[in-house]
């Protein structure tokens, strides 16, 4: 495997694997995600979302479909990325500590009903469970995309939250699912508030 071009082809090979493994087994809770932002948008709430390294760039990536758009026009619609903000993190990094970083901005900005996308690929990030905690004192439901085996994160979930755990224990590999999951929510969301996709005959 000292080739560039093989260890290339397995990197392709590895996610398209992933992939397919997640099909077989995400696909109706992915649907279930989506149908939940979109009813949560229908009902006036917004969408705060977070992560770290990699998933923060996912949160990011999530909310910048949403106030934007994705792949045809429509009108913003609201999220805010928690990530986004960093006069923000470092002031509540360096005054209180990192573990509370998003913490402390659900508890400002959440309002009841809202969601929260929690996205961390071990599910272990201490900063993300205390962003949940907060979200359930706000009355807000939870949806956590994770991979490994789920992590801490699963015991910190509520009966009516919703993990999407990518079948996979690789880093590199779980945050390219994510993607791919981020995708296909934005898509439900187009298609169930904008009929985007919608076939005409």
């Amino acid at each position: 495997m000292n080739n560039i071009i093989d260890r290339i082809k397995l990197n392709f090979t590895e996610s398209i694997q992933i992939k397919i493994n997640s099909a077989d087994s995400l696909l109706n809770i992915i649907a279930e995600a989506g149908e939940e932002i979109v009813q949560a948008l229908l009902e006036g709430h917004k969408i705060l979302s977070c992560g770290n390294g990699g998933s923060a760039c996912e949160a990011l990536h999530f909310s910048s479909e949403m106030l934007n758009r994705f792949k045809q026009e429509r009108p913003g619609l609201p999220a805010i990325a928690l990530t986004a903000d960093m006069a923000t993190v470092t002031a509540i990094g360096n005054d209180y500590h990192f573990s509370d970083i998003y913490a402390k901005q659900v508890r400002a900005l959440g309002q009841p009903n809202d969601l929260l996308l929690a996205i961390s690929t071990s599910g272990n990030s201490i900063n993300i469970i205390n962003a949940i905690k907060a979200a359930h004192d706000k009355n807000m439901r939870v949806i956590a995309l994770t991979g490994h085996d789920g992590g801490k994160i699963v015991d910190h979930l509520h009966e009516k939250d919703i993990e999407i755990r990518v079948p996979a224990y690789d880093t590199a590999r779980i945050q390219e699912t994510h993607l791919l999951v981020v995708h296909c929510i934005c898509d439900i969301i187009d298609f169930r508030l904008f009929g985007h996709g919608e076939v005409v005959v």
